[in-house]
């Protein structure tokens, strides 16, 4: 699924998503330009609800992209939410998110972020030995609070180092291998401010290969016998995390939502079958998956530079800083002429950003139709971690931004201004 489910190419010859021309939209609302597709993220949405029924609680991940139109449609199809700090937690709440589907999660928790969640009374996911301290004097006297514990399974996926989370070496959890799990779980059931209600884990992000997910499972479950026996507890929820890849280029073929919820959900049954457990209930929390195939940005092309023999750049109007990944991950992306997609292509260019920083390149080498300056290029799933981790830099406003339904669009995020850039300056 690369594309929007409602992606078409209309009688103009131009791509085409919820019933808006992107051309148009591109040149009504300029463009450095996001738009995101309501039926994709309500499909997607659903489909992992549909696929969990009354087994556990799907979370959307709001790292991916917390806008508060955004969180409304994914609390409309019955989603959880989970964030990593209180910004994440006051845009949530701005947006009428039920709190008592909120999680919190996030290593090296502020004592703002930790009052910010108490006062929510959202489920606050300790990730560090710090946060017993914390919680500690957040939580009155004579009261408790719902806690999960991010344990680290031993596990790395197959995925980039850089969003692989899982494994022994990382700054998430509380190593099962290491035996720092169990002592966490042991301080939490004797911490008198504290209802330890399950424990959570995530082993990374962008991932096909679901066997990472059985194997980080096994892991869990064998340590819920050593609970079980030794401490006599046994956990009301059990967190297996999110992660899902997406399609980001053609060739890429992820599971579905369903698959991949099936797939952890049948090693949690399967598992504790075997081990004579209970049957704890079933915590994911997909992000990108929901996000990233509902999203797509718009460029503008500007300059052009032909160097013969080696390559040719095509520049755009946008760039770093509303798409770090190509430079932070190495992210490969799509990219189509958005007023002719199915034209024929005439060669290779590498699509440049316009921000000073040799490394702003968005796509390296890509077959693409003849390009002018005034050409809107479309980049698909494009809805996960860039706007999230969209910056300033070299005082560039960030994009505005679009939800597209039934031939309407209506902004969800206005276009930055040059005073925007200024506002929290003390002059």
């Amino acid at each position: 699924m690369l594309f929007p489910v409602t992606y078409r190419v209309n009688a103009a010859g131009h791509m085409e998503v919820g019933g808006c021309d992107l051309v148009a939209l591109a040149r009504e609302h300029g463009t450095p330009l996001y738009v995101y597709d309501e039926a994709t993220v309500r499909q997607r949405a659903s489909e992992y609800v549909a696929a969990m029924g009354s087994a556990g609680q799907v979370l959307y991940s709001a790292k991916a992209f917390a806008s508060p139109q955004f969180l409304r449609l994914v609390a409309e199809e019955g989603l959880g939410l989970d964030v990593v700090s209180a910004g994440e937690l006051h845009l949530a709440l701005k947006s009428g998110f039920p709190q008592g589907r909120i999680h919190f999660l996030g290593n090296n928790k502020s004592r703002e972020d930790v009052e910010a969640a108490y006062r929510a009374g959202a489920t606050i996911v300790i990730d560090g030995e710090y946060e017993f301290e914390l919680l500690g004097e957040v939580v009155p006297e004579g009261k408790r609070t719902p806690v999960m514990l991010r344990l680290s399974p031993g596990v790395k996926p197959d995925t980039h180092d850089h969003i692989s989370t899982g494994q022994l070496d990382s700054k998430f959890g509380f190593s099962i291998e290491s035996g720092a799990a169990r002592r966490a779980v042991e301080k939490a059931l004797n911490h008198p401010r504290l209802d330890l209600i399950g424990l959570h884990s995530h082993i990374g992000s962008q991932i096909f290969a679901l066997g990472a997910y059985e194997r980080a499972m096994e892991i869990m479950l064998d340590l819920l016998v050593q609970l079980r026996d030794e401490l006599g507890f046994e956990p009301h929820k059990l967190g297996a995390g999110g992660g899902l890849g997406i399609a980001y280029t053609r060739n890429d073929d992820p599971p579905t939502p369903r698959h991949f919820v099936e797939v952890v959900h049948h090693a949690l049954l399967a598992g504790c079958l075997q081990r004579e457990l209970k049957i704890p209930q079933l915590v994911v929390e997909p992000g990108r998956s929901i996000a990233g195939p509902a999203g797509m940005a718009l460029y503008t092309v500007g300059s052009i530079k032909d160097i013969p023999g080696v390559r040719r750049y095509v520049a755009v109007d946008g760039g770093m800083g509303d798409n770090i990944r190509p430079k932070l991950y190495g992210a490969r992306y799509e990219a189509y002429l958005a007023s002719g997609p199915d034209r024929a292509p005439d060669g290779k260019v590498t699509i440049a950003g316009k921000y000073c920083e040799s490394t702003d390149i968005l796509i390296t080498d890509i077959e693409m139709p003849p390009l002018k300056p005034g050409d809107v290029i479309a980049v698909p799933a494009a809805g996960a971690y860039c706007l999230a981790m969209a910056s300033n830099y070299n005082g560039m406003p960030r994009p505005e931004v679009l939800m597209l339904k039934d031939s309407e669009a209506r902004v969800m995020r206005r276009r930055e201004t040059l005073d925007d850039l200024v506002a929290a300056e003390v002059f």
